[in-house]
């Protein structure tokens, strides 16, 4: 927890302004984990969902339409890998790929400071 005024003036951004390349970048991811159900599908793929009905299954509340949706522009990202097994019936596997670890390593300490504020809320 930040709390001396020392240690909020040592942290800082990539860069000093607010209008250079790292602001539009920045703001770019935070739309996109910000996205709803986004941390949803993550965790869930990070917890070893692999086809449509299993993160179905894990997420509550979550339309199919929306589910799918979400899923492409994971894909498009580069967050979550589609694999396509030819069978009968074609099966569809999808999973985390090294960026998609990398952004949920990056999110574990805002779970944790959430988690901690939470605590302290209910106080």
């Amino acid at each position: 927890m930040i709390n001396t005024q020392s240690q909020i003036q040592t942290l800082h951004l990539e860069r000093s302004s607010i209008h250079d390349d790292s602001c539009p970048r920045f703001q770019g991811a935070l739309e996109l984990v910000g996205r709803r159900w986004t941390g949803s599908i993550l965790a869930a793929a990070a917890q070893g969902a692999r086809r449509f009905g299993e993160f179905r299954a894990l997420i509550d509340g979550i339309s199919d339409r929306l589910l799918a949706q979400r899923l492409k522009e994971l894909e498009a990202e580069g967050l979550i890998d589609r694999t396509v097994i030819p069978s009968t019936p074609v099966q569809v596997r999808y999973g985390l790929t090294a960026e998609g670890h990398a952004l949920l390593a990056a999110l574990q300490p805002l779970v944790q400071w959430s988690a901690g504020r939470a605590a302290r809320r209910a106080r």
